[in-house]
């Protein structure tokens, strides 16, 4: 049984996910987490849920001397920071925008001013207003990368291995040519198998990533563990 847990923060003003050791407890979680939320340790209200649309809490963590094994938090469950004492600490009023006064256009009067990044746009045909290339079919390359099996992606930093597994091989709608989808074995990549909307395959979220065929090395690459610091962003 693995003695951290990766979970998602969740705070009036913040979002982040972290790893911690099992073995804090309640106390210093809240220490940390007022780095992260800027909610004093003594204000905090902690409720742990099963994710992030969940009606009800699991449960909170109540006693500051109890470490975080006790009350069985796992992996992806989601910690509410609440504020009990917001008026100390200005907690929300960062993404309150209800008392901020909008200059505001429909988007009829927008579009005929003469003064706007839109009709520059249209006066010097930028972006969308470009006028339109012919495109030109490229073929899909085809790459000797089975689905299904062990790889070990290239990486710039030395010793450090990103492996994984094959998840998917061909061409996407986010770019062009044949890209190589991989679920890491650690939470090292960038989505959950899905780019843009469009999923490819499924894996957890941050273990999935698409590289270039050159960058991916198919070959008996076993399972290693990364060792993260306990407040490395992941």
């Amino acid at each position: 049984m693995s003695s951290t847990v990766n979970i998602f923060v969740v705070s009036p003003d913040t979002r982040s996910e972290r790893r911690y050791d099992l073995s804090l407890t309640v106390g210093q979680l809240k220490n940390k987490l007022e780095l992260i939320t800027g909610i004093p340790p003594q204000n905090q209200s902690i409720s742990v849920y099963a994710s992030d649309d969940a009606p009800e809490p699991v449960v909170t963590l109540s006693d500051d001397n109890r470490q975080l094994g006790f009350y069985g938090v796992r992996d992806w469950q989601v910690l509410k920071v609440t504020d009990l004492d917001p008026s100390a600490s200005f907690t929300g009023q960062l993404t309150d925008t209800s008392q901020v006064d909008k200059f505001e256009l429909s988007e009829n009067e927008y579009a005929q001013r003469h003064d706007t990044v839109l009709a520059y746009k249209q006066r010097n045909k930028i972006g969308r207003f470009a006028d339109k290339p012919a495109e030109e079919h490229v073929e899909a390359e085809h790459v000797d990368i089975p689905v299904g099996a062990r790889c070990e992606v290239e990486s710039t930093e030395e010793d450090f291995r990103k492996r994984g597994t094959v998840r998917f091989v061909g061409p996407t709608e986010f770019a062009k040519g044949t890209w190589v989808g991989i679920e890491y074995d650690e939470p090292i990549g960038k989505n959950d198998g899905s780019v843009k909307g469009k999923r490819y395959f499924e894996c957890k979220p941050n273990f999935g990533v698409f590289v270039k065929p050159d960058r991916v090395k198919v070959g008996d690459f076993p399972v290693e563990d990364i060792n993260f610091d306990d407040d490395e962003e992941i």
